[in-house]
């Protein structure tokens, strides 16, 4: 799944050629695109006829395209999401869920996803902590590149938390954008088992682990993110290189970087968790 190095990709490249834009047609082309929008596929292209894409915006994983009469489509890219800015007269692509032109012509931006997981809702927009974020949204926590993020409230409140590291990470309403590949990165990085009990770490140790996962994901949006597969690409169609600089995420069996010994793979909420045996060692009393 798309996390935060991979929407800012593409909300920087939407944001590009999408603001400023006038919204001329919207053709929803499966209704399960826009189940979160409850008042259906009528509504959802009715209220956009007209309206200006006034900038594109991002917290954590969800973008969302702010316009001219206080609201906002909200995009969630899901598993597999794709929002691809295209030529007119492109040949459709198989999975296109949701096509908009502009009064301008030029472009066309299409949202494309094989397995429909991801969707687009139009919400209001509200005022939170004097910033104006979409009302579905406004649950979600900063994430450490935004300039408002408080490492010193990030620190306080996970080493308050009774539960483990790597949980911590993927808490949303903690820190928003780190998923399952940065958490392994961050986590491999700082030297700790995803296992370790996060009323265990030091200030020290709370602080060098969210500057590991900001270097991380910094390094990540430098190369365009992580792609593994042909499903996460940029809204040129271009896959991210990131993949090539991973220290831990997907690596079992291969060696560490750091001491050679072969990395290995736990289960972990339903998904992989990958780390080194010996940089990494599981924290004395867990089971």
């Amino acid at each position: 799944m798309p996390e935060l190095p991979e929407v800012e990709v593409v909300r920087r490249g939407l944001d590009e050629w999408i603001s400023g834009r006038t919204i001329d047609t919207v053709r929803v082309l499966n209704a399960r695109a826009i189940r979160q929008h409850e008042a259906g596929r009528a509504d959802f292209e009715k209220r956009l006829w007209g309206r200006v894409v006034v900038s594109v915006e991002r917290r954590g994983k969800y973008m969302w395209l702010v316009l001219d009469d206080d609201s906002a489509i909200v995009t969630h890219l899901g598993m597999s999401g794709q929002v691809l800015v295209q030529e007119l007269d492109a040949e459709p692509e198989k999975h296109l869920r949701i096509r908009f032109t502009f009064t301008d012509g030029g472009r066309a931006m299409h949202f494309v996803d094989q397995r429909t997981f991801g969707g687009m809702a139009i919400d209001d927009l509200v005022t939170q902590d004097g910033l104006r974020v979409p009302e579905s949204v406004a649950h979600i926590a900063l994430d450490p590149l935004n300039p408002a993020f408080s490492p010193e409230d990030f620190v306080k409140r996970i080493r308050a938390k009774n539960t483990e590291v790597k949980r911590a990470l993927l808490d949303q309403t903690l820190m928003s954008g780190v998923g399952n590949i940065y958490a392994d990165e961050a986590l491999w990085r700082a030297k700790l088992h995803w296992a370790t009990p996060t009323n265990r770490l030091s200030k020290p140790k709370a602080l060098e682990l969210l500057a590991h996962a900001t270097e991380v994901m910094s390094e990540a949006l430098a190369v365009g993110g992580t792609s593994f597969d042909s499903l996460y690409v940029n809204v040129n169609g271009e896959s991210g290189y990131f993949s090539r600089g991973l220290n831990a995420y997907g690596r079992e069996d291969e060696p560490c970087y750091r001491c050679g010994r072969p990395l290995v793979r736990d289960a972990f909420m339903n998904r992989s968790s990958f780390r080194c045996p010996t940089c990494q060692p599981k924290p004395r009393g867990i089971g």
